[in-house]
């Protein structure tokens, strides 16, 4: 099917993110609420539903990518460090991240639903409507932006972007840190000098 490799991209990226971020003493000291500013978290797939917009619609984007695959990513980045790699350990520091999300209120959602660009290469011509398998009149999103806030002491304040979509413009799995702007910091425009 044509989302199997974006999902494998997820795994793969679970998994890079889980080894990186342990093994690396740097992250430690960084990796909390005094330095990180966001945390955005994307999945992106190119392509709409071809032909399987039936099952599609039973779910929507919210279920079929946001709860688990975001979900699993924004715990790998969120959670303590487990006390082994066994599974159930993991498990256990995932669901205390669970526990601690606070309630997302529907001024941090946004939703949507592609639609055809008749003018553009054939495959955008069509939108999610224009599939033949989709419910007419069907409003499942198929893209959607969550704003999720993890309540406990390293990551209380940090806005966690949970994005994910079809029918845009790039393939993509991808978590992204923002760390925070340096007080005092010499490298902008008005502190430019030839050397630098």
């Amino acid at each position: 099917m044509g989302s199997e490799p974006s999902l494998r991209a997820v795994c793969g990226c679970a998994a890079r993110l889980g080894r990186r971020r342990f093994g690396n003493r740097i992250f430690g000291p960084i990796w909390n609420r005094d330095n990180v500013a966001v945390v955005l978290l994307t999945f992106k797939e190119p392509f709409g539903t071809e032909g399987r917009g039936g099952y599609f619609d039973d779910f929507g984007i919210i279920r079929d990518v946001m709860q688990n695959h975001l979900l699993q990513m924004l715990c790998l980045v969120a959670m303590e460090k487990p006390p082994s790699t066994n599974p159930d350990d993991v498990r256990d520091e995932k669901v205390k991240v669970l526990k601690s999300i606070s309630p997302v209120s529907v001024e941090d959602v946004v939703l949507g639903q592609y639609v055809g660009n008749p003018a553009g290469p054939p495959a955008a011509s069509k939108g999610y409507l224009d599939d033949p398998t989709v419910p007419p009149g069907s409003n499942t999103p198929t893209f959607a932006t969550a704003v999720l806030r993890v309540a406990n002491e390293r990551w209380d304040g940090v806005p966690f972007v949970l994005r994910c979509g079809k029918a845009l413009n790039e393939r993509k799995a991808e978590v992204r840190l923002q760390f925070r702007e340096v007080p005092g910091d010499i490298s902008g425009a008005a502190n430019a000098t030839s050397w630098w």
